[in-house]
């Protein structure tokens, strides 16, 4: 029954529940996001190295992304690495020894940090590294772009 609304959806055009998420990072700093795919369109903002956008859909040389604040942009396609980087949403993130709230803490990270996913996240916990070579384990639910 599934299978024949599915297939009902897609011959009326309606689309297929999306897969996986897609995140990236930009790879330079003073990366252009554009409204439209084009060097030609109105520049919105410029992003920084290491920022972390998902990837909604590519078209050609360009993909269309949207950052943790839920803006939608352009960015040149090569402009993006598959470096998956983490930013902090949450007004101070405990990063700790180990994937539990009782462990010791190694260091904090305030808003708008980034770090890099160093595991894929378990139990609610993912080990990162800060930039300076610091690593540990920080809560999801205080990170953007898992």
């Amino acid at each position: 029954m599934k299978r024949c609304l599915l297939m009902l959806a897609l011959a009326a055009g309606i689309a297929a529940p999306a897969g996986a998420l897609e995140f990236r990072s930009v790879k330079e700093t003073g990366v252009a996001l554009y409204e439209a795919p084009s060097l030609t369109a109105r520049k919105l903002f410029v992003v920084s190295r290491y920022y972390p956008v998902e990837v909604l859909s590519t078209q050609k040389e360009w993909a269309r992304v949207r950052d943790a604040s839920g803006g939608i942009a352009w960015i040149p396609g090569a402009a993006l690495s598959t470096q998956r980087m983490l930013l902090v949403t949450a007004e101070r993130a405990e990063v700790r020894d180990s994937a539990a709230a009782g462990a010791p803490l190694r260091f904090v990270l305030t808003r708008d940090a980034v770090v890099e996913m160093q595991e894929e996240p378990r139990a609610g916990w993912v080990r990162v590294r800060h930039r300076d070579g610091s690593s540990g384990f920080a809560r999801i639910v205080d990170l953007w772009g898992l």
